[in-house]
Protein backbone atom coordinates (compact mmCIF):
# COMPACT_ATOMS: atom_id res chain seq x y z
CA UNK A 1 0.00 0.00 0.00
CA UNK A 2 1.49 3.57 -0.93
CA UNK A 3 1.70 6.15 1.71
CA UNK A 4 -2.03 8.03 2.25
CA UNK A 5 -3.23 9.58 -0.65
CA UNK A 6 -4.80 12.16 2.10
CA UNK A 7 -1.15 13.76 2.35
CA UNK A 8 -1.80 15.74 -0.32
CA UNK A 9 -5.19 15.80 -0.86
CA UNK A 10 -6.79 16.98 2.70
CA UNK A 11 -6.54 20.77 3.85
CA UNK A 12 -5.08 21.98 6.08
CA UNK A 13 -7.88 22.96 8.65
CA UNK A 14 -9.17 23.98 12.66
CA UNK A 15 -10.07 20.92 14.45
CA UNK A 16 -11.30 19.84 17.79
CA UNK A 17 -9.67 16.51 18.66
CA UNK A 18 -11.71 13.83 21.28
CA UNK A 19 -10.13 11.92 23.41
CA UNK A 20 -10.65 8.28 21.48
CA UNK A 21 -8.90 5.84 23.60
CA UNK A 22 -6.82 6.22 27.33
CA UNK A 23 -6.63 8.65 29.85
CA UNK A 24 -5.28 11.95 29.50
CA UNK A 25 -2.34 12.97 31.73
CA UNK A 26 -3.20 15.79 34.61
CA UNK A 27 0.40 16.51 34.80
CA UNK A 28 0.63 17.40 30.66
CA UNK A 29 0.42 20.94 29.26
CA UNK A 30 1.61 23.68 26.71
CA UNK A 31 1.11 23.17 22.91
CA UNK A 32 2.37 21.44 20.38
CA UNK A 33 3.17 23.13 17.47
CA UNK A 34 3.67 21.97 14.12
CA UNK A 35 5.03 23.64 10.57
CA UNK A 36 4.07 22.11 6.93
CA UNK A 37 3.65 23.86 3.20
CA UNK A 38 0.10 24.61 2.71
CA UNK A 39 0.02 22.09 -0.21
CA UNK A 40 -1.91 24.61 -2.61
CA UNK A 41 -0.94 22.43 -5.82
CA UNK A 42 0.80 25.29 -7.00
CA UNK A 43 4.34 24.38 -6.94
CA UNK A 44 6.18 21.02 -8.80
CA UNK A 45 7.24 19.47 -5.23
CA UNK A 46 5.12 20.06 -2.42
CA UNK A 47 7.99 20.86 0.51
CA UNK A 48 8.29 24.24 -1.10
CA UNK A 49 4.57 25.84 -1.11
CA UNK A 50 4.09 28.30 1.66
CA UNK A 51 3.91 28.17 5.05
CA UNK A 52 1.86 27.58 7.75
CA UNK A 53 1.72 27.04 11.36
CA UNK A 54 -0.53 24.50 13.66
CA UNK A 55 -0.76 24.48 16.98
CA UNK A 56 -2.60 21.40 18.86
CA UNK A 57 -3.38 22.90 22.75
CA UNK A 58 -2.47 19.79 25.41
CA UNK A 59 -4.68 21.27 27.44
CA UNK A 60 -8.92 20.24 26.74
CA UNK A 61 -11.05 23.19 26.57
CA UNK A 62 -8.41 26.30 25.32
CA UNK A 63 -8.84 28.15 22.00
CA UNK A 64 -12.34 27.98 21.78
CA UNK A 65 -12.82 23.88 22.28
CA UNK A 66 -15.29 22.54 23.69
CA UNK A 67 -14.09 21.52 27.26
CA UNK A 68 -13.62 17.60 26.53
CA UNK A 69 -12.26 18.69 23.28
CA UNK A 70 -8.49 19.34 22.56
CA UNK A 71 -8.26 22.73 19.85
CA UNK A 72 -5.81 21.86 16.88
CA UNK A 73 -5.61 24.62 15.33
CA UNK A 74 -4.21 26.25 12.16
CA UNK A 75 -3.07 29.49 10.86
CA UNK A 76 -1.02 30.27 6.99
CA UNK A 77 1.96 32.78 7.47
CA UNK A 78 1.31 35.82 6.58
CA UNK A 79 4.73 37.18 5.38
CA UNK A 80 5.61 40.00 3.52
CA UNK A 81 6.39 36.79 0.70
CA UNK A 82 2.70 35.61 1.14
CA UNK A 83 0.78 39.16 1.43
CA UNK A 84 2.46 39.94 -1.90
CA UNK A 85 1.86 36.32 -3.46
CA UNK A 86 -1.73 37.02 -3.18
CA UNK A 87 -1.59 40.53 -4.43
CA UNK A 88 -0.03 39.17 -7.23
CA UNK A 89 0.34 35.77 -8.10
CA UNK A 90 0.46 35.89 -12.04
CA UNK A 91 3.74 37.66 -11.07
CA UNK A 92 5.33 33.84 -9.51
CA UNK A 93 6.80 31.39 -11.68
CA UNK A 94 6.78 27.60 -9.28
CA UNK A 95 10.01 26.00 -10.44
CA UNK A 96 11.08 22.34 -8.30
CA UNK A 97 13.01 24.57 -5.76
CA UNK A 98 10.15 27.24 -5.13
CA UNK A 99 9.32 29.84 -6.93
CA UNK A 100 10.56 32.91 -8.92
CA UNK A 101 9.48 36.69 -9.90
CA UNK A 102 10.32 40.36 -10.28
CA UNK A 103 9.79 40.67 -6.69
CA UNK A 104 12.20 37.87 -5.51
CA UNK A 105 11.67 34.38 -4.53
CA UNK A 106 9.11 33.24 -1.40
CA UNK A 107 10.05 32.86 1.79
CA UNK A 108 8.16 29.80 2.04
CA UNK A 109 9.05 29.56 6.00
CA UNK A 110 6.96 26.16 6.27
CA UNK A 111 9.43 23.84 7.70
CA UNK A 112 10.02 23.77 11.48
CA UNK A 113 8.89 25.53 14.50
CA UNK A 114 11.51 27.19 16.80
CA UNK A 115 10.91 28.18 20.35
CA UNK A 116 12.48 30.39 22.23
CA UNK A 117 12.21 31.47 25.66
CA UNK A 118 8.89 33.43 25.39
CA UNK A 119 9.34 33.87 21.22
CA UNK A 120 8.19 32.08 18.49
CA UNK A 121 9.81 31.53 15.20
CA UNK A 122 9.58 29.47 11.61
CA UNK A 123 12.21 28.67 9.31
CA UNK A 124 13.09 27.33 5.64
CA UNK A 125 16.08 26.59 4.17
CA UNK A 126 15.66 28.93 1.93
CA UNK A 127 14.75 32.12 3.68
CA UNK A 128 15.01 34.19 6.87
CA UNK A 129 13.63 33.17 9.99
CA UNK A 130 10.14 34.11 11.28
CA UNK A 131 8.99 35.50 13.66
CA UNK A 132 5.04 34.59 14.62
CA UNK A 133 3.25 36.13 17.93
CA UNK A 134 3.10 33.16 20.14
CA UNK A 135 -0.40 33.98 21.25
CA UNK A 136 -2.22 34.43 18.00
CA UNK A 137 0.03 33.18 15.55
CA UNK A 138 0.28 36.27 13.56
CA UNK A 139 3.00 37.36 11.52
CA UNK A 140 5.05 39.59 13.83
CA UNK A 141 8.64 40.35 11.67
CA UNK A 142 11.37 38.27 9.61
CA UNK A 143 15.45 38.05 11.43
CA UNK A 144 17.67 40.04 10.33
CA UNK A 145 17.99 43.32 7.88
CA UNK A 146 18.42 42.26 4.27
CA UNK A 147 21.56 44.40 4.04
CA UNK A 148 23.10 43.03 7.21
CA UNK A 149 22.63 39.50 5.79
CA UNK A 150 25.03 40.40 2.76
CA UNK A 151 24.62 40.16 -1.09
CA UNK A 152 21.58 38.19 -2.14
CA UNK A 153 21.97 35.49 -4.29
CA UNK A 154 19.43 36.43 -7.21
CA UNK A 155 19.89 40.23 -6.98
CA UNK A 156 18.85 43.05 -4.78
CA UNK A 157 15.14 42.43 -4.96
CA UNK A 158 12.19 43.04 -2.22
CA UNK A 159 12.27 39.50 -1.26
CA UNK A 160 15.73 38.59 -1.08
CA UNK A 161 17.29 35.36 -1.89
CA UNK A 162 18.67 34.03 1.02
CA UNK A 163 19.57 30.42 1.54
CA UNK A 164 20.31 29.47 5.05
CA UNK A 165 19.69 26.62 7.43
CA UNK A 166 15.79 25.42 8.20
CA UNK A 167 17.93 24.25 11.78
CA UNK A 168 19.25 27.48 13.59
CA UNK A 169 20.17 27.00 16.89
CA UNK A 170 19.52 28.97 20.00
CA UNK A 171 22.61 29.68 22.47
CA UNK A 172 21.46 30.78 25.79
CA UNK A 173 24.98 31.35 27.33
CA UNK A 174 26.03 33.47 24.31
CA UNK A 175 22.40 34.98 23.98
CA UNK A 176 21.91 34.47 20.14
CA UNK A 177 20.89 32.36 17.68
CA UNK A 178 23.62 30.24 15.17
CA UNK A 179 22.33 29.90 11.97
CA UNK A 180 23.86 29.88 8.04
CA UNK A 181 24.27 31.59 4.76
CA UNK A 182 24.80 30.15 1.19
CA UNK A 183 26.50 31.67 -1.15
CA UNK A 184 27.26 31.00 -4.95
CA UNK A 185 30.95 30.61 -6.38
CA UNK A 186 31.49 30.10 -10.07
CA UNK A 187 35.17 28.81 -9.78
CA UNK A 188 36.04 26.35 -10.70
CA UNK A 189 32.74 24.93 -10.82
CA UNK A 190 29.03 25.94 -9.49
CA UNK A 191 28.69 25.52 -5.91
CA UNK A 192 27.56 26.74 -2.66
CA UNK A 193 30.13 29.04 0.07
CA UNK A 194 28.86 28.65 3.42
CA UNK A 195 29.18 31.07 6.25
CA UNK A 196 27.90 31.07 9.55
CA UNK A 197 25.45 33.57 11.20
CA UNK A 198 24.99 34.61 14.56
CA UNK A 199 21.53 37.17 15.92
CA UNK A 200 21.17 38.19 19.10
CA UNK A 201 17.44 39.28 19.51
CA UNK A 202 17.78 42.59 20.51
CA UNK A 203 19.08 43.69 17.33
CA UNK A 204 17.51 43.82 14.10
CA UNK A 205 20.72 43.19 11.96
CA UNK A 206 22.71 39.83 11.96
CA UNK A 207 26.65 39.48 11.79
CA UNK A 208 28.04 36.97 9.20
CA UNK A 209 31.46 35.32 8.76
CA UNK A 210 32.70 33.42 5.79
CA UNK A 211 34.23 29.60 6.57
CA UNK A 212 37.52 29.73 4.48
CA UNK A 213 38.17 27.82 2.17
CA UNK A 214 34.72 25.41 1.73
CA UNK A 215 32.62 25.30 -1.42
CA UNK A 216 30.24 22.22 -1.75
CA UNK A 217 26.76 21.10 -3.29
CA UNK A 218 24.51 21.06 -0.55
CA UNK A 219 22.68 22.78 1.73
CA UNK A 220 23.30 23.34 5.35
CA UNK A 221 19.81 21.66 6.87
CA UNK A 222 20.85 21.51 10.36
CA UNK A 223 23.04 23.41 13.12
CA UNK A 224 23.94 22.06 16.76
CA UNK A 225 26.16 23.42 19.34
CA UNK A 226 28.16 22.41 22.15
CA UNK A 227 29.54 24.71 25.02
CA UNK A 228 32.21 26.12 22.83
CA UNK A 229 31.42 24.82 19.18
CA UNK A 230 28.97 24.91 16.00
CA UNK A 231 29.04 22.44 13.85
CA UNK A 232 27.74 22.76 10.41
CA UNK A 233 27.73 20.14 7.81
CA UNK A 234 26.41 19.39 4.04
CA UNK A 235 23.03 17.24 4.65
CA UNK A 236 23.71 15.60 1.16
CA UNK A 237 20.48 14.61 1.01
CA UNK A 238 18.78 17.34 -1.33
CA UNK A 239 20.80 18.58 -4.05
CA UNK A 240 19.58 20.80 -6.80
CA UNK A 241 19.96 19.68 -10.61
CA UNK A 242 20.30 22.99 -12.76
CA UNK A 243 20.16 20.73 -16.08
CA UNK A 244 16.40 19.52 -14.42
CA UNK A 245 15.84 22.99 -13.53
CA UNK A 246 16.21 23.74 -17.27
CA UNK A 247 13.86 21.31 -18.57
CA UNK A 248 16.79 18.05 -18.77
CA UNK A 249 16.75 14.69 -16.83
CA UNK A 250 17.82 14.56 -13.09
CA UNK A 251 21.54 13.17 -12.88
CA UNK A 252 22.73 14.69 -9.75
CA UNK A 253 22.63 11.71 -6.52
CA UNK A 254 22.72 11.81 -2.88
CA UNK A 255 26.37 11.07 -1.54
CA UNK A 256 27.64 8.79 0.31
CA UNK A 257 29.02 11.07 3.06
CA UNK A 258 29.15 14.32 4.00
CA UNK A 259 31.62 17.15 5.28
CA UNK A 260 31.06 18.43 8.65
CA UNK A 261 33.05 21.43 9.92
CA UNK A 262 33.41 22.81 13.55
CA UNK A 263 33.61 26.48 14.48
CA UNK A 264 34.75 27.69 17.91
CA UNK A 265 31.94 30.49 19.46
CA UNK A 266 34.81 32.15 21.21
CA UNK A 267 37.02 32.52 17.68
CA UNK A 268 34.01 33.53 15.48
CA UNK A 269 32.52 36.34 18.17
CA UNK A 270 35.73 37.52 18.13
CA UNK A 271 36.59 37.87 14.91
CA UNK A 272 35.34 40.92 13.05
CA UNK A 273 32.06 40.10 10.91
CA UNK A 274 33.00 40.11 7.52
CA UNK A 275 36.07 38.43 7.84
CA UNK A 276 36.76 34.89 7.26
CA UNK A 277 37.13 31.91 9.92
CA UNK A 278 38.62 29.25 9.31
CA UNK A 279 36.74 25.51 10.45
CA UNK A 280 38.05 21.95 11.40
CA UNK A 281 37.08 19.56 8.85
CA UNK A 282 36.23 16.09 8.44
CA UNK A 283 33.71 13.26 7.03
CA UNK A 284 30.93 11.65 8.76
CA UNK A 285 28.96 8.40 7.03
CA UNK A 286 25.87 8.59 5.75
CA UNK A 287 24.90 11.72 5.17
CA UNK A 288 21.85 13.19 7.15
CA UNK A 289 18.67 15.22 7.53
CA UNK A 290 19.53 16.11 11.64
CA UNK A 291 22.31 15.72 14.02
CA UNK A 292 22.07 16.88 17.41
CA UNK A 293 24.98 17.60 20.07
CA UNK A 294 25.26 17.15 23.71
CA UNK A 295 25.85 20.27 25.01
CA UNK A 296 28.84 18.73 27.45
CA UNK A 297 31.56 18.91 25.29
CA UNK A 298 34.17 18.21 28.01
CA UNK A 299 34.86 14.65 26.23
CA UNK A 300 34.89 15.67 23.05
CA UNK A 301 31.85 16.58 21.09
CA UNK A 302 28.85 13.83 21.16
CA UNK A 303 26.62 13.81 18.70
CA UNK A 304 24.03 11.39 17.33
CA UNK A 305 23.61 11.27 13.54
CA UNK A 306 20.41 10.44 11.92
CA UNK A 307 21.41 8.91 8.53
CA UNK A 308 18.90 9.52 5.75
CA UNK A 309 20.99 6.54 3.40
CA UNK A 310 19.68 6.95 -0.26
CA UNK A 311 16.88 9.37 0.48
CA UNK A 312 16.36 11.91 -2.33
CA UNK A 313 14.84 14.87 -1.14
CA UNK A 314 15.70 16.62 -4.35
CA UNK A 315 13.68 14.32 -6.41
CA UNK A 316 10.16 14.80 -7.07
CA UNK A 317 7.64 12.24 -8.05
CA UNK A 318 6.29 13.70 -11.67
CA UNK A 319 3.33 12.43 -14.22
CA UNK A 320 4.29 9.14 -15.92
CA UNK A 321 6.48 8.20 -12.91
CA UNK A 322 5.91 4.18 -12.08
CA UNK A 323 7.12 2.56 -8.53
CA UNK A 324 9.23 0.22 -7.45
CA UNK A 325 6.83 -2.66 -8.17
CA UNK A 326 5.58 -1.40 -12.18
CA UNK A 327 2.56 0.53 -10.98
CA UNK A 328 2.02 3.58 -12.40
CA UNK A 329 3.14 7.10 -9.32
CA UNK A 330 -0.75 7.92 -7.79
CA UNK A 331 -1.37 11.56 -8.85
CA UNK A 332 -1.64 12.13 -5.37
CA UNK A 333 2.17 11.33 -4.89
CA UNK A 334 3.07 13.54 -8.12
CA UNK A 335 5.47 16.16 -6.29
CA UNK A 336 6.49 14.22 -3.33
CA UNK A 337 9.80 13.41 -2.89
CA UNK A 338 11.62 10.04 -3.01
CA UNK A 339 11.35 8.06 -0.06
CA UNK A 340 14.46 5.95 1.10
CA UNK A 341 15.93 3.06 -0.85
CA UNK A 342 18.32 1.76 1.90
CA UNK A 343 17.80 0.93 5.39
CA UNK A 344 18.56 4.21 7.69
CA UNK A 345 21.68 4.22 9.87
CA UNK A 346 21.38 6.10 13.38
CA UNK A 347 24.93 6.85 14.18
CA UNK A 348 26.19 7.98 17.54
CA UNK A 349 29.79 9.30 16.89
CA UNK A 350 32.03 11.36 19.08
CA UNK A 351 34.41 13.89 17.52
CA UNK A 352 37.93 14.95 18.59
CA UNK A 353 37.57 18.59 18.01
CA UNK A 354 41.60 18.66 18.19
CA UNK A 355 42.20 16.18 15.75
CA UNK A 356 39.35 16.61 13.84
CA UNK A 357 38.74 12.79 13.55
CA UNK A 358 35.55 10.90 14.64
CA UNK A 359 37.04 9.14 17.58
CA UNK A 360 34.34 6.84 18.69
CA UNK A 361 31.59 5.74 16.43
CA UNK A 362 28.25 3.61 17.05
CA UNK A 363 25.68 2.98 14.19
CA UNK A 364 21.99 1.15 14.48
CA UNK A 365 20.72 -0.06 11.37
CA UNK A 366 17.93 -2.57 10.87
CA UNK A 367 15.41 -4.35 9.24
CA UNK A 368 12.62 -2.24 10.29
CA UNK A 369 14.92 0.94 10.39
CA UNK A 370 13.74 2.47 6.57
CA UNK A 371 12.79 5.87 6.04
CA UNK A 372 13.89 7.64 9.31
CA UNK A 373 11.32 10.27 9.66
CA UNK A 374 12.15 12.42 12.86
CA UNK A 375 13.00 12.45 15.99
CA UNK A 376 12.07 14.02 19.42
CA UNK A 377 14.44 15.08 22.87
CA UNK A 378 14.40 16.86 25.90
CA UNK A 379 15.44 20.66 24.45
CA UNK A 380 16.21 22.03 27.87
CA UNK A 381 19.13 23.05 28.85
CA UNK A 382 20.19 20.09 31.29
CA UNK A 383 18.37 17.37 28.93
CA UNK A 384 20.50 18.95 26.39
CA UNK A 385 23.65 18.41 28.86
CA UNK A 386 23.17 14.96 30.01
CA UNK A 387 20.40 13.78 27.28
CA UNK A 388 19.53 10.21 28.59
CA UNK A 389 16.73 9.20 25.48
CA UNK A 390 16.75 9.63 21.76
CA UNK A 391 13.53 8.95 20.40
CA UNK A 392 12.73 7.73 16.43
CA UNK A 393 10.18 7.71 13.89
CA UNK A 394 10.68 5.29 11.37
CA UNK A 395 7.87 5.36 8.28
CA UNK A 396 8.57 1.83 7.06
CA UNK A 397 9.73 0.52 3.70
CA UNK A 398 7.46 2.14 1.28
CA UNK A 399 8.61 0.69 -2.52
CA UNK A 400 5.46 2.51 -3.31
CA UNK A 401 6.85 5.92 -3.04
CA UNK A 402 10.23 5.00 -4.57
CA UNK A 403 9.95 5.72 -8.78
CA UNK A 404 11.84 3.09 -11.26
CA UNK A 405 13.19 6.48 -12.43
CA UNK A 406 14.99 7.22 -9.27
CA UNK A 407 15.97 3.19 -9.07
CA UNK A 408 17.87 3.43 -12.45
CA UNK A 409 19.49 7.01 -11.48
CA UNK A 410 20.58 4.80 -8.37
CA UNK A 411 21.48 1.63 -10.24
CA UNK A 412 24.28 -0.35 -8.23
CA UNK A 413 24.27 1.77 -5.26
CA UNK A 414 20.51 0.23 -4.29
CA UNK A 415 19.72 -3.68 -3.43
CA UNK A 416 16.25 -4.27 -4.76
CA UNK A 417 15.80 -7.12 -2.85
CA UNK A 418 15.32 -4.93 0.36
CA UNK A 419 12.58 -2.85 -1.46
CA UNK A 420 10.16 -5.57 -2.14
CA UNK A 421 7.09 -5.18 0.25
CA UNK A 422 5.29 -2.16 2.14
CA UNK A 423 6.57 -2.54 6.04
CA UNK A 424 5.12 -1.02 9.02
CA UNK A 425 6.39 2.13 10.24
CA UNK A 426 7.83 2.12 13.87
CA UNK A 427 8.65 4.69 17.40
CA UNK A 428 11.40 3.57 18.68
CA UNK A 429 13.87 4.96 21.73
CA UNK A 430 17.10 4.84 22.09
CA UNK A 431 19.62 5.21 24.95
CA UNK A 432 22.37 7.59 24.61
CA UNK A 433 25.53 6.36 25.22
CA UNK A 434 25.60 3.49 23.15
CA UNK A 435 22.24 3.14 21.07
CA UNK A 436 21.08 0.36 22.96
CA UNK A 437 16.80 -0.31 21.94
CA UNK A 438 15.33 0.75 25.22
CA UNK A 439 11.57 0.14 23.35
CA UNK A 440 10.33 0.11 20.12
CA UNK A 441 6.40 -0.07 19.19
CA UNK A 442 5.52 -1.13 15.45
CA UNK A 443 2.24 -0.37 13.80
CA UNK A 444 0.27 -3.34 12.71
CA UNK A 445 -1.26 -1.05 9.95
CA UNK A 446 0.85 -0.15 6.95
CA UNK A 447 -1.73 2.52 5.82
CA UNK A 448 -0.18 4.27 9.28
CA UNK A 449 2.17 6.72 8.57
CA UNK A 450 3.75 8.70 11.35
CA UNK A 451 5.36 11.88 11.03
CA UNK A 452 7.37 14.54 13.42
CA UNK A 453 6.99 13.12 17.28
CA UNK A 454 7.68 15.55 20.00
CA UNK A 455 9.12 15.28 23.67
CA UNK A 456 7.26 17.05 26.11
CA UNK A 457 8.47 17.29 29.79
CA UNK A 458 6.08 16.06 32.73
CA UNK A 459 4.67 19.04 34.79
CA UNK A 460 4.12 20.85 31.67
CA UNK A 461 7.65 22.90 32.38
CA UNK A 462 11.36 22.14 31.09
CA UNK A 463 12.70 22.60 34.21
CA UNK A 464 9.99 20.14 36.02
CA UNK A 465 10.78 16.09 36.11
CA UNK A 466 13.67 14.35 35.57
CA UNK A 467 15.80 15.65 32.64
CA UNK A 468 17.16 14.18 29.52
CA UNK A 469 14.42 12.59 27.32
CA UNK A 470 13.04 9.45 29.58
CA UNK A 471 10.79 11.61 32.04
CA UNK A 472 7.89 12.65 30.01
CA UNK A 473 5.68 11.78 27.18
CA UNK A 474 6.22 11.59 22.86
CA UNK A 475 3.39 13.05 21.27
CA UNK A 476 2.93 11.52 18.02
CA UNK A 477 0.73 12.30 15.19
CA UNK A 478 -0.33 9.80 12.63
CA UNK A 479 -1.66 9.96 9.03
CA UNK A 480 -3.97 7.55 7.48
CA UNK A 481 -6.54 7.69 4.84
CA UNK A 482 -9.13 6.30 7.69
CA UNK A 483 -8.76 9.42 9.48
CA UNK A 484 -5.64 11.26 11.46
CA UNK A 485 -4.99 10.79 14.67
CA UNK A 486 -2.63 12.24 17.38
CA UNK A 487 -0.77 9.23 19.69
CA UNK A 488 0.31 9.77 23.34
CA UNK A 489 3.55 7.61 24.58
CA UNK A 490 5.03 7.32 27.75
CA UNK A 491 8.29 8.25 27.00
CA UNK A 492 10.01 5.63 29.51
CA UNK A 493 7.97 3.19 27.51
CA UNK A 494 7.12 3.82 24.16
CA UNK A 495 7.02 -0.04 23.03
CA UNK A 496 3.57 -0.44 25.35
CA UNK A 497 1.83 1.61 23.08
CA UNK A 498 -0.13 4.62 23.25
CA UNK A 499 -1.89 5.27 26.83
CA UNK A 500 -3.95 7.76 24.98
CA UNK A 501 -5.20 9.00 21.29
CA UNK A 502 -6.87 12.15 20.22
CA UNK A 503 -8.85 11.87 16.80
CA UNK A 504 -11.10 14.18 14.78
CA UNK A 505 -14.85 14.13 15.97
CA UNK A 506 -15.39 12.86 12.23
CA UNK A 507 -12.16 11.18 10.95
CA UNK A 508 -11.11 14.11 9.31
CA UNK A 509 -7.60 13.80 7.45
CA UNK A 510 -4.89 15.98 7.63
CA UNK A 511 -2.00 16.57 5.03
CA UNK A 512 1.59 16.39 5.04
CA UNK A 513 3.48 18.33 8.22
CA UNK A 514 7.00 18.31 8.92
CA UNK A 515 8.68 19.15 11.83
CA UNK A 516 6.90 20.20 15.46
CA UNK A 517 8.37 21.46 18.69
CA UNK A 518 6.73 22.13 22.46
CA UNK A 519 6.24 25.44 23.52
CA UNK A 520 4.72 26.18 26.81
CA UNK A 521 1.60 28.22 26.68
CA UNK A 522 2.45 31.93 25.77
CA UNK A 523 0.02 34.73 25.28
CA UNK A 524 1.55 37.85 24.74
CA UNK A 525 4.34 38.99 22.37
CA UNK A 526 7.99 39.79 24.06
CA UNK A 527 9.07 43.45 23.91
CA UNK A 528 11.96 43.74 21.45
CA UNK A 529 13.43 45.47 18.43
CA UNK A 530 12.26 44.15 15.36
CA UNK A 531 12.92 44.92 11.78
CA UNK A 532 9.79 46.81 9.58
CA UNK A 533 9.19 45.34 6.18
CA UNK A 534 9.00 48.84 5.04
CA UNK A 535 12.63 49.32 6.63
CA UNK A 536 13.86 46.62 3.83
CA UNK A 537 11.92 48.48 0.87
CA UNK A 538 14.54 50.24 -0.80
CA UNK A 539 14.69 52.61 -4.03
CA UNK A 540 17.12 50.45 -5.43
CA UNK A 541 14.97 47.11 -4.89
CA UNK A 542 11.63 49.06 -5.93
CA UNK A 543 13.79 49.55 -9.41
CA UNK A 544 13.19 46.55 -10.89
CA UNK A 545 9.33 46.63 -10.22
CA UNK A 546 7.02 48.10 -12.81
CA UNK A 547 4.48 50.58 -11.30
CA UNK A 548 1.93 48.22 -10.41
CA UNK A 549 4.49 45.80 -8.37
CA UNK A 550 5.33 48.97 -6.85
CA UNK A 551 1.68 49.86 -5.57
CA UNK A 552 1.47 45.90 -4.29
CA UNK A 553 4.92 46.17 -2.24
CA UNK A 554 3.64 49.41 -1.05
CA UNK A 555 0.28 47.92 0.35
CA UNK A 556 2.23 45.36 1.97
CA UNK A 557 4.37 48.10 3.64
CA UNK A 558 1.41 49.86 5.14
CA UNK A 559 -0.80 46.67 5.97
CA UNK A 560 1.81 45.54 7.46
CA UNK A 561 3.09 49.21 9.64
Amino acid sequence: MPIPETLTTASHGDLDLRLAHGAWPADLAGDVLFSAPMISGGSPSAIFDLGCIIRLSLSAGTHGAAPDRFAWRTRAIESPSKRIHDRAPDAFVATTVGHRSSFGPLNAANTAPLPWGDRLFVTWDAGRPVELHPGTLDFVAEVGSIDSWGPSMMGDTVLPTILTSAHPVTDRARGGMWTTKLDPVLEPTFAMAPSVVFWRPDRTDVSVWPIEGIAFNGSTHTVSHTRDWVILCDSGNFRADLGEMMGGERTVTVDDDAPVWLLRKDQVLSTPPGTPVRPVCLRVAPPNGHFYARYDDADGISMVWEGMDLLDLGLAHRAGDVDLLGRPMPPTAIGLYNMAMARSTLNEIVIDPNRGVVADQVRHSDDWTFNLQLSAMDWSPAGQAAPTAHHVTYQGCRPGNVSERAAQLYRGRIERSQLTEETPASLATFRRGGLEVISRWEYGDVGDLPTSPTFVPRSGSAAGGDPGGHDGYVVQPVFNDGGFRVELFDAARVGAGPIATLRAAANECVPLMLHSAWMPTTSELVDAPRLSFADDVTDARLAGLDRPERRVVASVAEELG
